[in-house]
C-alpha cells in the first residue's frame, strides 16, 4: 500500500517507489556520461555516414539529463 506524504494528499504507487529507491542509489554523474557518451557516439556514426543510427543514438542525450535530473531530485528531496 502506497505511503501519503503530509504535504502531498496524492501517494506514490509501489512501482514509482521501488525505481526512486533504486534510480537515488546511483551517483548522478552516471547520467551525465551516459549523455556525453550518446552525443559521441552520435558524432562518431555520422562521420561514419550511418545518419539514421547517429540520429537515433543522438536524441538519448537528453533523457539521460532528465534521468540525472530526476535522480537528483529524489536524492534532495527523497520519496515518500
Amino acid at each position: 500500500m502506497a505511503k501519503k506524504n503530509m504535504f502531498n494528499e496524492h501517494a506514490e504507487g509501489p512501482v514509482a517507489e521501488a525505481i526512486e529507491e533504486q534510480t537515488a542509489k546511483l551517483p548522478s554523474d552516471v547520467f551525465l556520461w551516459a549523455s556525453v557518451g550518446a552525443m559521441t557516439a552520435a558524432l562518431a556514426l555520422q562521420c561514419m555516414g550511418r545518419k539514421h543510427t547517429s540520429l537515433f543514438i543522438g536524441q538519448w542525450a537528453a533523457p539521460f539529463l532528465l534521468f540525472g535530473i530526476y535522480n537528483k531530485l529524489v536524492k534532495q528531496e527523497g520519496h515518500d
